[in-house]
């Protein structure tokens, strides 16, 4: 991320109108985060816009470009995807045989409660 001060004291040194001139505001690797976040903006004005299909193909391309920006990061997520994954598994096997315990009960109870 780059810093742009707003002001500088007249009459220091750089303060020519040259040495403004070649501030970049946006550096060599920020032109992928610069692009994410204008594809990101335009895509959420057209949803709210009422156009869907623009705003989320816009909105799809824009986290692409995000993703692209942040490949460690998306790294570490894909790596620790398939611990998750297999949580919930787990959570889905309990849940199932829970419901299944709960058919059982159930059927009991009718079958007290139809003598």
């Amino acid at each position: 991320m780059v810093v742009v001060p707003l002001s500088k004291p007249a009459g220091g040194p750089g303060n020519s109108s040259e040495d403004a001139a070649r501030v970049p505001l946006i550096g060599p690797g920020d032109w992928l985060r610069f692009a994410a976040a204008t594809t990101l903006v335009a895509g959420s004005v057209l949803l709210l816009n009422g156009k869907k299909k623009a705003g989320l193909i816009t909105a799809a391309a824009g986290t692409a470009v995000a993703m692209i920006d942040q490949q460690e990061t998306m790294r570490t997520w894909w790596d620790a995807l398939p611990g998750y994954i297999d949580a919930t598994q787990r959570l889905l096997g309990r849940a199932q045989s829970a419901m299944e315990d709960l058919a059982v009960q159930r059927e009991k109870l009718r079958k007290v409660l139809a003598r």
